[in-house]
């Protein structure tokens, strides 16, 4: 039962993405024809390997995290508060970053991390990037041998899905059906990339992505029968 799980012992997260270089030209011959051939079923003929790179940001292979939002309750008394902080800069820099702030405060086994689709999304791509960047994977993210029961993730995403497994909904509409207040965006997921590289405004994107991460808490919160979150509640640390 969710209303069970001590809120406190939750990691909430969101990353966001975007391609490993500014422009497919950019990439190494080698690199060019393996993305060539890594997305000819999405793009079909629709798009040729260049016009379809600027979705690239969803591969792992062809991508990089650019920032890792996280928040987390804290509770005094009758006093609630969820505090969120970001990780940003050089991507094995904010990994070592992410992976000492699960080590030193969310290590334990009754700690548990949360993301709205992050279990096919946030989590893997997480493990995929500090593998690549010779980062061994904390204990939280090595999935290695472990019982489906024995994984420390929740997902939003999927406790909507009510064992459904083709059912797909996106944050923003779960938000807008549950009643959650959402503030009005300054952008949206696919507008990353440009603002990344061709704006070069990565606060941007870092409020947008800690408003994914309260969104997601919220979201929990409604599924548990919880009291939304009040603005005063969330605090950024």
């Amino acid at each position: 039962m969710l209303q069970r799980i001590n809120l406190e012992h939750i990691l909430f997260l969101d990353i966001e993405t975007v391609p490993e270089t500014a422009h497919f030209n950019d990439l190494k011959d080698d690199k060019k024809e393996l993305w060539d051939q890594k997305s000819k079923y999405q793009r079909k003929e629709e798009f040729t390997a260049e016009e379809f790179y600027e979705r690239a940001g969803i591969w792992a292979e062809f991508g990089k995290i650019i920032c890792i939002s996280v928040g987390y309750f804290n509770f005094k008394g009758d006093i609630r508060t969820f505090r969120t902080t970001t990780f940003h800069g050089e991507e094995s820099n904010l990994l070592k970053e992410f992976k000492n702030l699960l080590n030193s405060h969310f290590s334990s086994t009754k700690h548990l991390l949360c993301g709205h689709n992050a279990k096919e999304f946030d989590f893997p791509y997480i493990a995929r990037r500090m593998i690549i960047h010779g980062i061994e994977l904390p204990y939280k993210l090595n999935l290695f041998g472990k019982k489906p029961w024995e994984i420390p993730h929740l997902d939003t995403m999927e406790l909507w899905k009510f064992g459904d497994y083709k059912h797909f909904t996106s944050l923003k509409l779960l938000a807008n059906i549950l009643g959650i207040p959402s503030p009005k965006d300054d952008i949206d997921g696919s507008q990353v990339r440009h603002v990344y590289y061709e704006e070069n405004n990565l606060d941007r994107i870092i409020t947008y992505c800690e408003k994914d991460v309260v969104t997601t808490a919220q979201v929990f919160l409604k599924l548990r029968g919880d009291d939304l979150l009040e603005d005063s509640e969330v605090k950024k640390v």
